[in-house]
C-alpha cells in the first residue's frame, strides 16, 4: 500500500516538475496559477480544442448534453430512457456499469452486463456511450464499450488510472473532485494528456462546502475562469452540483449562460424506484421540459466566448 502511494506521488511530482517551465507563448494572465500547466493551458496558438466522437464536436459551436440514468438497472430501463433522451436531443447517453458508492450496502453497479446494455442502446438509438472507470484495471475493458471515458470526483487524482487512461485511445471526461480546486483539477488533466491523450473534457459537478441544504455546491465560477485559462471542452453536471431534482433544470440554464459547452444530466423512467440518485434524476417529461427551456439562452454563448478571450487577454 505504502509503495502504491510512493508511486502516484512520483508520477504527480515528475508531471508538476515538467508543466514548471512554461512556454513562451502561454498565458501569463492569473500570474501562473494555470498557465503553468502548459498542455492545457489556452494559448494564443491554441485557445480552444474540440473532442470529437463520431460526428459529434464537444467544444466546438453545437451544445452537446449527455443523458441518462445514474446507474444501469435493467435493459428495459436503459432502452426506454435511451429512446427518450435522443428524442428530446441528446447526443450521448450516460449510464453507470460500476458504481463508486460511499456505502458498501448501496448499489454497486452491474459491472460487465451493464457495458453490454448501454452498447446495445446505442446500437438501438444512435447515441455515443460515456461510462465511469473506476481502476487502470478496467480501462482496456470499459474502453471496448464506451466511447468516452469518465473519471469521478473520487478517481481525480488517482494517478494510476489517469496515466492508464493516456494511452486508452478514447476521450476522457473529468470531473472535478468534491474538495478539488480548479489548479488541482488543471493539473489532472495535464496528467491524462502529458501520458498521451489530448482528448480531455473538464466537468464541474460541484463542491463540498458549509451548506447543507443542497447536496454539495455548484461553482458556477469554475465554468467561465476554466474556459478562460484552459483550451479544454468544460461542461457541467447540474445533478449531482445540487441533488435537488426541481432545481437541476435551473442549474442547466446557468450552465449555459456561463459559457459551458454541454451537460451531464441524470434522467430515470422512475426517480423514485432508482437504485441511486433517484432524488436528483429528472423523469422523461422534466428532461424534455429541460432541453425546450434551454434554448432561448443557447445564443448567449458566443456572448461567453468574447468575454473569455478578453478577460485571458486574447482580444
Amino acid at each position: 500500500m505504502f509503495i502504491g502511494h510512493r508511486l502516484q506521488f512520483a508520477l504527480a511530482t515528475t508531471v508538476q516538475a515538467r508543466s514548471e517551465t512554461v512556454a513562451d507563448n502561454v498565458n501569463s494572465r492569473w500570474n501562473g496559477q494555470f498557465s503553468c500547466y502548459d498542455l492545457v493551458a489556452k494559448t494564443v496558438l491554441r485557445p480552444r480544442s474540440v473532442v470529437r466522437v463520431g460526428d459529434i464536436a464537444i467544444g466546438g459551436d453545437e451544445f452537446i448534453v449527455m443523458a441518462g440514468p445514474c446507474a444501469v438497472e435493467s435493459e428495459r430501463q436503459v432502452l426506454d430512457t435511451a429512446m427518450s433522451v435522443a428524442m428530446a436531443g441528446a447526443r450521448i447517453l450516460r449510464g453507470g456499469a460500476y458504481k463508486p458508492r460511499s456505502s458498501p450496502y448501496s448499489f454497486q453497479g452491474m459491472g460487465v452486463e451493464g457495458l453490454k446494455i448501454l452498447s446495445k442502446a446505442r446500437e438501438v438509438t444512435g447515441l455515443a456511450i460515456i461510462t465511469e472507470v473506476m481502476s487502470e484495471t478496467d480501462v482496456e475493458l470499459v474502453a471496448e464499450y464506451a466511447d468516452i471515458m469518465q473519471v469521478g470526483a473520487r478517481s481525480m487524482e488517482n494517478f494510476s488510472l489517469l496515466e492508464r487512461l493516456g494511452t486508452c485511445g478514447r476521450p476522457v471526461l473529468l470531473k472535478r473532485g468534491m474538495t478539488a480546486t480548479l489548479e488541482d483539477l488543471l493539473r489532472s488533466a495535464q496528467f491524462i494528456v502529458s501520458s498521451g491523450n489530448p482528448d480531455v473534457i473538464l466537468c464541474e459537478r460541484g463542491i463540498r462546502t458549509f451548506e447543507t441544504a443542497t447536496r454539495n455546491t455548484f461553482d458556477v465560477a469554475a465554468v467561465p475562469v476554466l474556459k478562460t485559462v484552459s483550451h479544454l471542452p468544460v461542461i457541467v453536471d447540474p445533478s449531482h452540483a445540487v441533488g435537488v431534482r426541481a432545481l437541476v433544470p435551473v442549474l442547466a440554464r446557468a450552465a449555459v449562460v456561463v459559457g459551458a459547452d454541454g451537460l451531464l444530466v441524470e434522467v430515470h423512467p422512475r426517480p423514485d424506484k432508482a437504485f441511486s440518485d433517484g432524488e436528483q434524476s429528472l423523469t422523461f417529461d422534466q428532461f424534455h421540459s429541460m432541453m425546450r427551456d434551454l434554448d432561448p439562452y443557447l445564443g448567449l454563448r458566443q456572448q461567453a466566448d468574447r468575454s473569455f478571450a478578453a478577460a485571458g487577454g486574447f482580444d
